[in-house]
């Protein structure tokens, strides 16, 4: 419960954001918000994983990814600009940046995860519950879907050639990323040097 509703409490705050940045910067950088509660099962074997003793102590304090906010954004300087913003406010405290982005995974993965801590206010007292925030472009959650269900569907046991077309989709995923980065920045100058009543 107490996940859910941290990851409800979080929704709100990205949607104020969004709803902010149309309003000052004309357009919405996010393209969608998906959120999901892990799977008992799944926790269960992670910590197992972990060698951790099952008690909601152990659960707590080192599994940080219960709750699971995937957000997707238009280009890579969005993501940036998003975890700046999100390093700043004072209603999150964030506690870990991995980027996948600047550093891949040897497999081509890249996305940015950030640890936050969504503080509750609870009957008992105020509670800070940790949330798992993925941050990808377009590009980027089309890779990491195709490769979950290719990994699926060969039960994990990819053939190393497959998994070398993989590496090269995602480089292929991030040329497109970098060019249509491109292709925006010159389109918002060819605006800004067109005559107001063109």
């Amino acid at each position: 419960m107490m996940y859910q509703m941290a990851l409800e409490e979080l929704q709100n705050k990205i949607k104020l954001i969004q709803s902010e940045w149309k309003l000052r910067q004309g357009y919405n950088p996010i393209e969608h918000v998906k959120t999901r509660i892990k799977e008992p099962v799944s926790i269960l074997k992670k910590m197992e994983r972990k060698g951790l003793e099952l008690s909601s102590e152990n659960l707590f304090n080192n599994i940080h990814d219960i709750a699971g906010m995937r957000i997707v954004c238009a280009f890579v300087k969005d993501i940036y600009s998003l975890v700046d913003h999100l390093q700043m406010r004072e209603d999150l405290q964030v506690i870990e940046i991995k980027d996948y982005i600047a550093a891949p995974k040897p497999n081509g993965y890249q996305s940015l995860h950030v640890i936050v801590a969504v503080p509750l206010i609870l009957l008992e007292g105020q509670r800070s519950i940790k949330v798992e925030i993925q941050l990808r472009t377009l590009a980027m959650d089309f890779w990491a879907s195709m490769e979950h269900i290719l990994f699926y569907k060969y039960d994990k046991q990819v053939p190393s050639h497959v998994i070398k077309e993989l590496t090269e989709a995602a480089k292929a995923a991030d040329e497109l990323d970098k060019k249509m980065l491109s292709l925006r920045k010159e389109i918002i100058a060819l605006s800004e040097n067109s005559p107001a009543d063109a």
